[in-house]
C-alpha cells in the first residue's frame, strides 16, 4: 500500500508540475479506483497531501524561467484559505453518487474550454491574432481563489482545475505563467480549513497522505521542467485531452 501511495504521489506530482493544479485531480480518482477509497476518505487524504509545500521544487524552476507573479499567486492563496472551508461543508452534505459526478461535470466543461474549438476555428479563418496583456484586480483574484477553494473543499482537489483555465480565459495569462502561479498559490497551507472537517468527521488517514506528499515533492519538480520545454499551444491541448480521460472515468464510474 504505502509503495503504491509514494508511486501514486510521484505522477500526481508530475502533473501538479505540469498543470499548476495540485495533483488532486489524479489522486482522487486513483485512490477511488486503485485502493479501494470512498470519495470522503479519498478527498481528506488528497487534501492533506497538499498541505506542505510539496511543489516547492517546481515553484524554484518555474521562478527561474520567469513564469511566477508573486503578488497575484498570494491574492489567490488568500482566497483559497476562505473558499476551502465552505467547500468541504458542502461535501459533507451531499450523496457521493451526486457529488462525484458534479465533478464529472465539471471537469468536461474545463476541457471544453481548453480547447476552445471556435477560437481554433476563427484562427483557421482569419490567421492568428495578437496576445493581449495579463488584466485583472486584486478583488478579481481573491474571488477567483474562494470560488476555486470551494470547488476543492468538495472534490479534494488543490484548486488549481479553476485557477488555470481561469486566469488563461478570463485574465490572459500565459498558459504557463497560469500554471506556475497557480502552483505557487497552492504551496500555502490553504486546504487546512477543509482538512480540519474532514478529519472530524473520521475521513482522514494522514499516514497514507503523508507516503502520497513525498511523492509529489519530487514529482512535480520533474513536471515542471517538462512543462518549461513544452510549447504552449501544445500545453493546452494535453492538459483538455488529460481532462477528458479523468471525466470519462468518473461517469463510467457513476453513472
Amino acid at each position: 500500500m504505502e509503495i503504491g501511495l509514494l508511486a501514486l504521489g510521484l505522477a500526481a506530482g508530475v502533473l501538479s508540475g505540469l498543470f499548476g493544479i495540485g495533483g488532486g485531480v489524479v489522486m482522487v480518482p486513483a485512490l477511488i479506483a486503485i485502493f479501494g477509497f470512498d470519495i470522503l476518505d479519498a478527498n481528506a487524504i488528497s487534501l492533506a497531501a497538499m498541505l506542505l509545500p510539496v511543489g516547492i521544487l517546481g515553484v524554484i524552476a518555474y521562478y527561474r524561467a520567469g513564469y511566477v507573479d508573486f503578488k497575484k499567486s498570494l491574492l489567490i492563496s488568500l482566497g483559497l484559505v476562505a473558499g476551502s472551508f465552505f467547500g468541504a461543508k458542502i461535501a459533507m452534505n451531499i450523496g457521493e453518487g451526486l457529488l462525484a459526478k458534479l465533478y464529472a461535470g465539471l471537469l468536461l466543461y474545463v476541457a471544453v474550454g481548453y480547447l476552445d474549438i471556435p477560437s481554433l476555428i476563427r484562427k483557421k479563418r482569419s490567421g492568428p491574432t495578437a496576445t493581449q496583456p495579463p488584466r485583472g484586480s486584486a478583488w478579481a483574484f481573491i474571488l477567483l481563489g474562494i470560488f476555486a477553494g470551494v470547488i476543492a473543499g468538495m472534490f479534494g482537489k488543490g484548486g488549481g482545475l479553476i485557477i488555470v483555465p481561469a486566469l488563461v480565459t478570463m485574465f490572459r495569462f500565459d498558459s504557463k505563467t497560469a500554471a506556475a502561479t497557480s502552483l505557487t498559490a497552492l504551496q500555502l497551507p490553504v486546504g487546512l480549513p477543509s482538512v480540519i472537517i474532514y478529519a472530524q468527521q473520521g475521513h482522514l488517514n494522514i499516514r497514507y497522505a503523508a507516503f502520497i506528499a513525498g511523492g509529489i515533492l519530487f514529482g512535480a519538480f520533474a513536471g515542471t521542467k517538462i512543462a518549461i520545454k513544452t510549447p504552449s499551444a501544445l500545453f493546452k491541448k494535453i492538459y483538455a485531452v488529460f481532462l477528458f480521460v479523468v471525466t470519462a472515468y468518473l461517469l463510467y464510474k457513476y453513472l
